[in-house]
């Protein structure tokens, strides 16, 4: 049986709304220009994304027919507004979108609909399956709202508070290295009844080397060294493609770092503090990762060492997450949040071998480049994976943001080297390891 036989239609019915609810929550206090923001690469307008959202959802949930035709939209034009294949980037801010309670209320109209559909039609593996890529779509995307606050510099958003178990540090345990054996380990998302993505089929066996992996995050503290002893300044640490990234700005430190009166700060949506030491770095992008694990005298895990030291139990069989396979909770793991917390706090969520926070706080570079796995082929959605593959990187393991329903040790994501806008951070392995 799998996953989605085992949800019931209540269950997934309470899954669509419990996304909507955070997507709303991530946006409603946004009015005026602050639904369009400037034409930037790495956001989207607001406004047109929530309506992307209710598109999306209507598209596989409601108009896809079994002949792959289309029926209509309950919204006139709606495929010239919110293809996101089919409408190019920068013309999102020119397009005559609907204003924004007609978009809620689009929105409103399709959740409705899909309710009513699982509802009529209990039981359908197909509606079922495209139900639940609807649900994962929209928690993407209110990550990424996430993003967006945090890139145009808007109030931090107003979500319900979380419970703050397990969120102390200062462990003595989680200082230095794991060590991970070598062996033959399998990578990628195996036939177990699960909800998986393209990119994550199937699991197939590689061989790994002996390696130390850093139990914790790279911590603002860590990088504040390198910072300070000129790593921006010095050509010896920066790969030819970072140093080409670096000479086009004026980079001297991560994007949101400022030093103030001799001190250093960081800015957390609209609001600058003091740099917090004992938390991971963040916003920093992958030739920035690289070149801190060149100073440091360090390298990056690839991809399949980062899953290894996830998944790996010490016994038959992989974890679904670092530390077994119950659903991650507060105690094990900071997710559904708003701000990240200190690198060696959730100790209930370490792995087997005492790596912290490998699910939750920031999503963590590889050294990987994004590609298929073996005997890849893409699911209905085509455009999530395939047009990625060769130009992106490979982060794991979620961000403080990243919805707990979403992520899994084998979930892959995939950005640009460039790109310094997401919740992401990294840890170090041991070089000749």
């Amino acid at each position: 049986m799998s996953i989605l036989e085992q949800l019931s239609t209540d269950d997934q019915a309470a899954q669509l709304r419990a996304s909507r609810a955070r997507s709303r929550a991530l946006t409603r206090d946004l009015r005026g220009e602050q639904l369009f923001g400037p034409r930037l690469p790495v956001v989207n307008p607001v406004l047109w994304e929530l309506g992307h959202i209710a598109w999306f959802q209507e598209f596989w949930c409601l108009r896809r027919r079994g002949d792959d035709s289309l029926a209509a939209s309950v919204l006139p034009g709606a495929d010239s507004l919110y293809d996101s294949t089919a409408i190019a980037h920068d013309l999102r801010w020119d397009l005559p979108l609907p204003a924004l309670e007609a978009t809620l209320a689009y929105q409103d109209r399709v959740l409705d609909l899909v309710q009513e559909r699982l509802q009529r039609d209990s039981g359908n593996a197909s509606l079922a399956y495209f139900v639940q890529l609807a649900v994962f779509h929209e928690d993407m995307h209110a990550e990424a709202f996430h993003y967006t606050r945090q890139t145009l510099a808007y109030a931090v958003p107003q979500l319900p508070p979380r419970d703050t178990i397990g969120l102390t540090g200062a462990s003595a345990e989680a200082e230095g290295d794991a060590s991970i054996p070598g062996g033959r380990y399998l990578l990628g998302a195996g036939h177990q009844p699960d909800f998986v993505f393209d990119n994550e089929k199937w699991e197939h066996p590689v061989e790994i080397q002996p390696f130390l992996i850093a139990r914790c995050a790279v911590s603002n503290a860590q990088y504040f060294g390198f910072v300070e002893e000129g790593g921006y300044l010095r050509r010896e640490f920066w790969s030819d493609a970072g140093w080409s990234w670096l000479q086009q700005g004026v980079a001297r430190a991560p994007r949101y770092w400022r030093k103030q009166d001799g001190r250093w700060q960081q800015r957390r949506f609209d609001a600058w503090a003091p740099l917090a030491l004992h938390e991971p770095v963040i916003h920093v992008n992958w030739h920035e990762a690289q070149a801190y694990c060149r100073y440091a005298g360090r390298r990056l895990p690839s991809e399949a060492e980062w899953e290894t030291a996830a998944s790996c139990g010490g016994t038959p069989g992989k974890r679904r997450y670092p530390w077994g396979d119950a659903a991650p909770d507060a105690r094990r793991a900071n997710l559904d949040g708003d701000a990240p917390v200190a690198i060696d706090a959730l100790p209930a969520g370490a792995s087997a071998q005492g790596c912290r926070q490998l699910i939750g706080n920031v999503w963590e570079w590889t050294d990987t480049a994004f590609g298929p796995y073996p005997g890849f082929e893409p699911d209905p959605y085509k455009e999530y994976s395939q047009p990625w593959f060769g130009t992106h990187k490979v982060l794991r393991g979620g961000s403080f943001a990243t919805p707990a329903r979403l992520i899994r040790n084998t979930w892959r994501n995939f950005y640009t080297p460039e790109r310094y806008d997401i919740f992401a951070g990294f840890r170090t392995c041991a070089i000749g390891s």
